[in-house]
């Protein structure tokens, strides 16, 4: 399979730049070396680098490695947790006509 281009607006781009900069920022704050963390989490240092500067080719299974390497894997938990234009789509669509069932 080839490597698809992830293609982010500029906008994207500086939330993936902010959880990469929180990430690093939290590991500092642990007094955490890339070299402890990234041993820890089962990827190399070149990884929790890219992690670190938010870049799109990282999977997100290595962000959650780090994080739970760092006490955070409950901050996982928050992504699209307060979803409320899809809970408001939802309950549009309970209302709907009854009809007979078919045969």
């Amino acid at each position: 399979m080839k490597n698809k281009n992830n293609v982010l607006l500029p906008k994207n781009r500086r939330v993936l730049a902010k959880t990469g900069e929180n990430i690093r920022l939290a590991r500092l704050r642990r007094k955490l070396s890339t070299q402890q963390i990234s041993e820890r989490a089962g990827i190399s240092r070149a990884t929790l680098w890219n992690i670190e500067r938010g870049k799109e080719s990282v999977s997100i299974g290595a962000y959650f490695q780090v994080l739970l390497v760092l006490g955070l894997e409950k901050d996982f938990l928050k992504i699209a947790s307060d979803d409320i234009l899809g809970q408001k789509l939802q309950d549009l669509n309970l209302i709907r006509k009854k009809r007979a069932p078919s045969q």
